[in-house]
């Protein structure tokens, strides 16, 4: 089976150049990447309607590849959906682009406030498309499963939550100069002048 590379963005960074430089770049070289739109309607407080007049699957169609649009919410379509493409790319047919329509229900980061510049009633609304509350109970009422199951799962994801949280409350500092050994195989000189320039800015918060 032929890799593939799948990248995972919002609809925020899909106005960016960057991502439309790269699909750009996958078109032209067949590249066998599946570009995978997560889009929760809003780029921190802008919403989706100011950002975008057509959905972003109908995007690809100028760049020349498949653009295919699913329910981000459910959670067995968009595994549907991620495998026809997967397949489509490992057979060397080009790259895919997938908008997955969900909605972001928290803030953006712990300093934003979405109570600002979003209406209370549109949250309320689609809490009730929550994906694990609707797959939860797809695989109640199929039969699938039952109370013991969620039980335990939540105690193994708790476990699994703690062990993570001690996990990075032990580790050492990562050294961060080590991202610019993996930027190409080998040596560039614009990312060493970029590696120089992390240097300098770092030191500048060293203490004398």
């Amino acid at each position: 089976m032929k890799p593939a590379v799948g990248v995972y963005f919002g609809d925020g960074s899909s106005t960016e150049g960057e991502a439309h430089e790269a699909m750009v770049f996958a078109a032209s070289y067949d590249a066998p990447v599946l570009f995978f739109v997560q889009n929760n309607r809003w780029a921190i407080s802008v919403p989706f309607d100011v950002q975008s007049r057509v959905p972003i699957s109908t995007r690809a169609q100028g760049y020349g590849f498949e653009g295919l649009r699913v329910d981000g919410n459910d959670v067995l379509g968009t595994l549907a959906v991620t495998r026809y493409a997967l397949d489509k790319i490992r057979r060397g047919e080009g790259p895919v682009l997938i908008e997955a329509e969900t909605y972001r229900l928290g803030p953006h980061t712990t300093a934003d406030d979405p109570t600002k510049y979003r209406d209370d009633e549109e949250l309320q609304q689609r809490l009730n498309a929550d994906p694990l509350i609707r797959l939860e109970k797809y695989l109640r009422e199929n039969g699938h499963t039952d109370d013991s199951f969620f039980e335990k799962l939540a105690e193994e994801a708790q476990e699994l939550a703690n062990g993570v949280r001690e996990a990075a409350i032990a580790s050492e500092p990562y050294e961060f100069d080590r991202f610019f050994d993996r930027a190409y195989a080998e040596e560039h000189l614009q990312v060493e002048e970029e590696r120089e320039f992390y240097r300098n800015y770092v030191a500048g918060f060293e203490e004398d």
